[in-house]
């Protein structure tokens, strides 16, 4: 019967119809297939790497001075049972995130906790979470770990050595070589790099530093 009906209507009808309904279907497949394999924002997997705000970027420069000033080992950009997060303390089994979400995966893993349940003399049988809030001060840090840290003077600014920061930046002391400086720039490139998924401001931060860090190695 739609044979009999298609064969009454103009050649021109029914070519435009067919090429119609095989143009719908086409575009179909190709947005199915774009939904399936195209890369989300990646806010599962990076965790603090997935976003852009200023307030974290300046958290994030706070917190590195802090740490240096505390002089407390640190990684940056860490992975950690496949959520990134912003800082590790491996001597310590801390990690710290901006990501609520993040905050929540990492404390529901076994023998993770966070700063919600802070407990003054922890026991260290598993990862503690710090969940920074974006207008938190970088120095206010101390307060949510679960060791104790040194007292410093919060009046003193945080940006005084910027020499320090570029090296605190590449997990590198002052005194580290030009080859030292080179090789920590290229192992945290692989973590911040836009075309690894990792977050354009950082990745900005971190060539100035390694700038700042390579003029001043070797005694410069």
């Amino acid at each position: 019967m739609l044979g009999e009906l298609l064969a009454t209507l103009p050649r021109w009808l029914v070519t435009g119809l067919l090429l119609g309904v095989v143009l719908s279907v086409g575009a179909a497949v190709v947005f199915a297939v774009g939904i399936r394999f195209a890369p989300s924002d990646g806010r599962e997997r990076r965790g603090d790497n997935g976003g852009h705000a200023d307030g974290t970027a300046r958290r994030r420069a706070e917190i590195r001075t802090y740490l240096g000033r505390i002089d407390e080992r640190y990684v940056e950009g860490a992975e950690l049972s496949e959520q990134r997060v912003a800082f590790h303390l491996p001597d310590r089994g801390v990690a710290i995130t901006f990501d609520p979400q993040t905050y929540f995966r990492l404390a529901e893993a076994d023998g993770a906790t966070g700063n919600a349940e802070f407990d003054p003399d922890p026991e260290p049988d598993g990862l503690f979470v710090v969940l920074i809030e974006q207008e938190m001060p970088g120095h206010q840090l101390g307060q949510r770990l679960p060791f104790e840290v040194p007292e410093i003077d919060d009046r003193e600014p945080s940006a005084a050595d910027p020499v320090r920061e570029a090296f605190d930046a590449l997990d590198l002391p002052t005194t580290a070589d030009s080859d030292r400086v080179e090789s920590a720039y290229r192992e945290r490139v692989k973590q911040v790099h836009p075309d690894q998924g990792g977050d354009r401001e950082a990745f900005t931060e971190l060539q100035e530093a390694y700038t700042t860090a390579l003029s001043h190695a070797d005694g410069e």
